[in-house]
C-alpha cells in the first residue's frame, strides 16, 4: 500500500465535518475561531440541505464533551449553534432545530448550573426566532418540566440558586413566546402544562413576597440585580405576558392553577399575596375576559364553603379586588348568579355564627367560639362590601335588577320567603340577614340615578322595603331610610341637609333641583300615600334615637326637593300637622322624649319647606312659632331635645296654641293661586296595611318575651 494512503482519512472526511472541527481550537480558552465560524456559516447558508448533518455532528461532539467534562468546548459548540440558528432561515432548518433542541436538553439535564444556564440562554435565543413555516411534530413537554424544576431550585449557594431560578423563568418565558402564538402548539394551554408553568412563576413571586414580609428585601442593595436578574420581577413579567396572550377558551386553565397554588400554600390567610396575584391577572387579561375570572373565584368560594372563616374571607376579599378592577359593564351576563352565590355564602356564614353562639352556651371553650364568631363577621362584612362594590360597578339598568334581586332575598314578617328559612335561623338570625342585606342595598343604590321614580321604586321593591321600615327595630329603619335617600336624592343634596336643625337660610345651601316631571307626578299620585305613611308610622316608634329623626327629616326634605309640586306640598303640610297632633294627643302612650322629638322634627321641616316654596307669610308664621318655642319651650326644637340630658316637661300643654303650627294660619298664608288650601282642613289619616299589623304583632310578641327595655335618644 502506498505510503500516503494511511494519511488520507482526514482529507476524505466530509467537508461539513472538517468545517465543524475547525471552529474548535486546541485550547478551549481561545474561544470560537471567528474566521472558521464564518466559513461554516457560509457553507451552511450555501448548502442548507447539509444543516441537519451539521447539527447532528455538533450534537455528537457536544454529548462527548459533556460526558468528558470538557465544558470549554461545550460553550464553543453552543455558541456555534446559536450563530447558525440566527443565520439560517430555510425549510431545511427544521431537522437542524431538532438537533439543537436535543443539545439544549442535554445541557439542561446536567447537574452543572453553568451548563443549565448555558442551555437556557441558547433556548431563549431560539425562542425569539420567527420561523417561516409551522412545526407539526415538535413538542416542548420536556422543556416545560425542566424549566419548571429549575424555577424551584434549592441549591445551597444563594447566588447559584438565583441564577438557576432566573434561567428557569427565562426558559419558561421562551416556551410561552414560542408556543402561544402558534395554533399548532395550543397544547401548551392544557392543564398538565399550566399546572407546571403557573406554580413555578407564583413560587418565585411568593418567595420575594415572603422575604418582604420578613423584613428582607427581595433584591439586596448593591447586589446589582435588575428586572432581568431578579427572579420575582422576572416571574411577574412572564406571568403577565402569559395571561395577556390567553384567549377566552384558555382562561380556566390559566386561572385554576393560581387558585390551587394559593390553597396548597395556605395563602388565603393572610391574603396579601393572593390579592396581588389577582390584581396582576385582572390588569393583564383582556377586559372582556374579566367576568370569567370572577366566575372562577366564585366557583372556588363554593368549593371552600366548609373552610375556616378567614380562608373564606380571604377569597371574598380577592373577589372584591377583581370586581373593583373589572371594567364597567364587562362583568358578564351571569350577574344575578354572582349575587346569588354571594348571598348564599352570607346565609351560610350567619348559620355558622349562630351555631357557634349556641355551642358557646353549652361549651367551656368560650374564647375560641367567640373568636370564630368574630371571624364570621369578617366574612359577612367582606361579602357585603363585595355585593355593594359589584352592584355599584354595574350600569343602571342592571343595577335596578340587582336591587330587585336582593330585595327579594330579604326576609319580611308576614310575607313568604322562599330563600331563607326564618324559623330555622330564628329572630336573631333573621335580624342579622335583614341588616346585612339592607347594608348591601345601601352600597348598590349609592350613586344610582334614575330618570323616573316609577322605574327606581317599583311596587315589588317598595312594598317589602316599607314593611321592614315599620318594624320595631331602629337600626333596620335607619337602613331603609338611607336606601330611600340614595334612590330619591338624584341631585346629591343630602350632604347639605345633614343633621336635623332649624336652618336659618336655606338659600345659602344652594340646593340643586329641577322641575318635577310628569312621570314623577304620576308616581306621587300612586305611591305618595305609602311614603307619607312610612314617615308617619316611623316617627312614633318608641325606640327611635337621634339618628332616626335626622334621617326622617332628610327624607321629608329630599321628597320636597325632588318630588314636590303644589299638591304634594299640601300633603306634606297635612302630614306635618298630623304628626304634631299625634304628639299632642298621645293616644299611643309614647315617651315624652319621642313626643318632643316629633315636635322638633315638624318644626325643622316646616322651617325648611316654608323657605323652599318662598312664601313670605308662611315663613313668618313658622319663624314666629320657633321664636316662641326658643323662649318658652326649647325642648320642642331640635337644637335642644337631641342634646344630652335635655330637661323634659311633665306634659305638653295643648291650650298654648302659640307654641304650635296652626292649620288655619298656614291655610291663610298659602291662599291664592296654585295651592288647594281647602285640602288642609282634611286631617291626614295613614292607611295601615294588614302586612304592617301582622309584622307589628309578631315583632312585639318577640320583644315582650325578651323583656324589651325603653331607651332615650343617647
Amino acid at each position: 500500500m502506498p505510503a500516503g494512503v494511511c494519511g488520507c482519512c482526514g482529507p476524505l472526511r466530509p467537508r461539513y465535518k472538517r468545517l465543524v472541527d475547525n471552529i474548535f481550537p486546541e485550547d478551549p480558552k481561545d474561544g470560537l475561531s471567528k474566521s472558521d465560524m464564518e466559513k461554516l456559516t457560509f457553507y451552511a447558508v450555501s448548502a442548507p440541505e447539509k444543516l441537519d448533518r451539521i447539527g447532528a455532528y455538533l450534537a455528537d461532539r457536544l454529548s462527548r464533551d459533556v460526558v468528558r467534562h470538557r465544558y470549554g468546548y461545550v460553550v464553543i459548540a453552543m455558541e456555534a449553534l446559536d450563530q447558525l440558528l440566527m443565520a439560517c432561515h430555510s425549510q431545511s432548518i427544521k431537522p437542524f432545530v431538532e438537533s439543537f433542541l436535543h443539545m439544549v436538553a442535554k445541557l439542561l439535564e446536567s447537574r452543572e448550573p453553568d451548563l443549565q444556564v448555558l442551555g437556557t440562554n441558547s433556548f431563549v435565543k431560539f425562542a425569539n426566532i420567527e420561523e417561516d413555516t409551522p412545526s407539526y411534530h415538535r413538542r416542548y413537554d420536556f422543556f416545560v418540566s425542566q424549566f419548571s424544576a429549575m424555577c424551584h431550585s434549592t441549591h445551597e449557594d444563594p447566588e447559584t440558586r438565583t441564577r438557576i431560578r432566573v434561567a428557569g423563568i427565562k426558559g419558561l418565558q421562551g416556551v410561552v413566546r414560542k408556543t402561544v402564538n402558534d395554533e399548532l402548539q395550543a397544547i401548551i394551554w392544557e392543564p398538565q402544562h399550566m399546572d407546571k408553568l403557573i406554580p413555578s412563576m407564583l413560587f418565585n413571586m411568593q418567595d420575594a413576597d415572603d422575604l418582604d414580609r420578613a423584613g428582607h428585601p427581595s433584591t439586596p442593595s448593591g447586589s446589582g440585580q435588575d428586572g432581568e436578574e431578579n427572579p420575582a420581577a422576572l416571574a411577574e413579567n412572564c406571568f403577565r405576558e402569559l395571561l395577556g396572550r390567553a384567549a377566552y377558551g384558555n382562561m380556566k386553565n390559566a386561572v385554576r392553577p393560581v387558585l390551587v397554588h394559593l390553597d396548597n400554600h395556605h395563602l388565603w390567610d393572610p391574603n396579601e399575596f393572593a390579592v396581588s396575584c389577582f390584581r396582576i391577572i385582572m390588569f393583564s387579561i383582556q377586559a372582556q375576559h374579566s367576568h370569567h375570572v370572577i366566575q372562577q373565584v366564585l366557583t372556588h368560594l363554593d368549593g371552600n364553603n366548609k373552610s375556616t372563616p378567614r380562608v373564606r374571607a380571604g377569597i371574598v376579599q380577592v373577589l372584591l379586588e377583581t370586581v373593583a378592577i373589572a371594567a364597567k359593564g364587562s362583568v358578564g351576563p351571569t350577574v344575578l348568579e354572582v349575587f346569588n352565590t354571594l348571598l348564599k355564602h352570607l346565609r351560610m356564614s350567619v348559620d355558622f355564627e349562630l351555631g357557634d353562639s349556641s355551642r358557646r352556651n353549652s361549651s367551656s371553650s368560650a374564647s375560641s367560639v367567640r373568636g370564630r364568631e368574630s371571624d364570621e363577621r369578617i366574612v359577612q362584612n367582606a361579602i357585603i362590601q363585595t355585593i355593594g362594590f359589584f352592584g355599584g360597578n354595574l350600569p343602571d339598568y342592571q343595577r335596578a335588577e340587582v336591587m330587585m334581586f336582593i330585595m327579594g332575598k330579604v326576609p319580611v314578617y308576614g310575607t313568604p320567603c322562599h330563600t331563607l328559612d326564618t324559623v330555622k335561623i330564628g329572630h336573631q338570625g333573621t335580624k342579622r340577614i335583614q341588616t346585612m342585606l339592607l347594608s348591601s342595598l345601601i352600597m348598590v343604590t349609592s350613586g344610582f340615578k334614575s330618570k323616573s321614580m316609577s322605574s327606581a321604586l317599583p311596587p315589588p321593591f317598595l312594598d317589602p322595603l316599607f314593611s321592614i321600615s315599620l318594624m320595631e327595630d331602629s337600626e333596620l329603619r335607619q337602613l331603609v331610610l338611607e336606601i330611600l335617600h340614595n334612590i330619591i336624592d338624584r341631585h346629591d343634596n343630602r350632604a347639605k341637609l345633614r343633621g336635623i336643625r332649624i336652618i336659618p337660610n336655606v338659600a345659602a345651601l344652594k340646593i340643586k333641583r329641577e322641575k318635577i316631571s310628569k312621570q314623577d307626578v304620576a308616581f306621587m299620585k300612586k305611591h305618595g300615600q305609602q311614603l307619607y305613611r312610612h314617615v308617619y308610622l316611623g316617627c312614633k316608634e318608641e325606640d327611635n334615637v337621634h339618628k332616626n329623626f335626622e334621617l326622617l327629616f332628610t327624607t321629608l326634605a329630599v321628597l320636597t326637593i325632588e318630588l314636590a309640586n303644589e299638591e304634594v306640598v299640601i300633603d306634606l303640610i297635612r302630614l306635618s300637622v298630623a304628626l304634631q297632633e299625634m304628639a299632642l294627643n298621645n293616644e299611643e302612650n309614647m315617651p315624652m322624649s319621642i313626643r318632643c322629638g316629633i315636635m322638633a322634627l315638624v318644626a325643622a321641616y316646616l322651617n325648611f319647606l316654608s323657605q323652599m316654596i318662598a312664601n313670605p307669610p308662611f315663613c313668618q308664621h313658622v319663624s314666629k312659632v320657633i321664636e316662641l318655642r326658643n323662649m318658652d319651650a326649647p325642648y320642642l326644637l331640635p337644637e335642644h331635645i337631641f342634646r344630652d340630658k335635655c330637661p323634659l316637661p311633665q306634659s305638653l300643654d295643648k291650650d298654648d296654641r302659640q307654641l304650635y303650627f296652626q292649620t288655619a294660619d298656614m291655610a291663610e298664608c298659602l291662599a291664592g293661586p296654585g295651592y288647594n288650601v281647602e285640602r288642609l282642613s282634611i286631617p291626614y289619616i295613614p292607611q295601615v296595611t294588614v302586612l304592617y299589623t301582622v309584622g307589628k304583632i309578631i315583632h312585639r310578641c318577640k320583644q315582650t318575651s325578651r323583656g324589651k327595655s325603653r331607651c332615650g335618644f343617647l
